[in-house]
């Protein structure tokens, strides 16, 4: 099921955008980037509808996909 980011209270969206950034240990490449931006790079996208927040009624958690994966699942 996916959450609407309007339903999340903000500080609760900032934690679970932190969890995923640093769980995914995401890397940018060549460049550096702080935690910061990449909590920004994340907002970015669920804002603009790229990446969703997910619930998973069957493992009882919240994740954070990307369209893509979304589409895949369907």
């Amino acid at each position: 099921m996916i959450i609407p980011i309007s339903d999340i209270p903000s500080e609760t969206l900032q934690n679970l955008i932190e969890a995923f950034v640093l769980q995914e240990g995401t890397e940018y490449g060549e460049v550096d980037f702080s935690l910061e931006q990449k909590v920004n790079h994340v907002l970015m996208q669920l804002k603009t509808g790229e990446a969703f927040v997910q619930y998973s009624e069957l493992h009882e958690s919240v994740n954070i996909v990307s369209k893509d994966q979304i589409q895949d699942d369907l």
